[in-house]
């Protein structure tokens, strides 16, 4: 996975698939990325948020010429189609979760894009990009933070994909090798380091929102962080000189002050050192970044 590619099935995210000629303007009413502007081929990563401006869930959006297909973390699936549903009153808007029937395999690593162009299946260019190959769809996504892409499939065909992606020159990879590698590049996985607990701007992903697409749900709490600067904490990539990963929750201090609060860890055996994702006090923040402290 650091220099050429690893598959592993990720079946269990969730597949939402939302037809109906306002469908789009539903997702953009209720997600912090300006879905409407979206072509077939393209997509966004967004949030949904609750009204009081926390991460309800965090999602990719594909843009399909007559669908947008959401991609979620297992944890969200359900409560994100309710929360969807909640919303369609007069709308023209039908949802269909897809998770069951989908077999989703992701190959990521440097190498990601020579396996899949080996295959035959097509290559999509831009980030959170589609491209459909026959009954299947290939997106530009990925769960580390390196280079990657999910190939969704009919659930049939799982052994088929997987045969083809090895024969590409992918080897295959396990859950926790693919959690050491989105720790190594600082990339947050909903569950673990996003919740409801979280504002939108905590969590340092700013890809995720757009601040000229007009109203959306939570949008308020969004505006008034960012004109008033009012967070006391971010979500920030760490390296810890020691061999043991602290547990979630776990509190690092600057003196007797509070400094962080960890939510994943794991050793990297290419660094030497544990990598995680903490949530960072402010303050360490601002000193940190006038080269005060180290």
């Amino acid at each position: 996975m650091r220099g050429g590619a690893a598959w592993l099935d990720v079946s269990a995210r969730g597949k939402i698939k939302l037809t109906g000629e306002d469908r789009a303007r539903l997702l953009h009413a209720l997600t912090t990325n300006h879905v409407q502007e979206l072509l077939p081929g393209s997509g966004c990563y967004a949030f949904f948020l609750t009204v009081q401006g926390r991460i309800l869930s965090d999602v990719n959006v594909l843009c399909r010429p007559d669908h947008l297909l959401l991609d979620l973390e297992p944890e969200t699936r359900e409560k994100v189609y309710q929360h969807l549903d909640h919303y369609i009153i007069a709308d023209d808007v039908t949802l269909e979760d897809t998770t069951a029937q989908t077999a989703t395999i992701a190959v990521e690593g440097p190498r990601s894009a020579a396996v899949i162009e080996v295959m035959g299946a097509p290559v999509p260019k831009g980030d959170y990009a589609s491209a459909e190959w026959g009954t299947r769809l290939v997106a530009r996504l990925s769960t580390t933070g390196s280079l990657g892409f999910f190939v969704m499939a009919p659930c049939a065909e799982a052994a088929q994909v997987i045969a083809q992606i090895e024969a590409a020159g992918a080897v295959a990879g396990d859950e926790e090798a693919f959690r050491v590698v989105r720790l190594e590049h600082g990339r947050p996985r909903y569950g673990e380091d996003l919740s409801e607990r979280y504002l939108a701007q905590e969590a340092n992903l700013p890809q995720a929102l757009h601040f000229n697409k007009g109203c959306y749900l939570g949008q308020e709490i969004v505006e008034r962080v960012r004109s008033r600067g009012q967070i006391h904490r971010v979500l920030m990539p760490l390296k810890l000189e020691t061999k043991e990963a602290p547990a979630a929750g776990a509190k690092l201090t600057v003196g007797d002050a509070p400094a962080a609060e960890i939510t994943s860890a794991a050793y990297s055996p290419a660094l030497g050192g544990v990598v995680a994702l903490a949530y960072v006090d402010d303050v360490v923040v601002e000193v940190c970044a006038g080269g005060s402290a180290g």
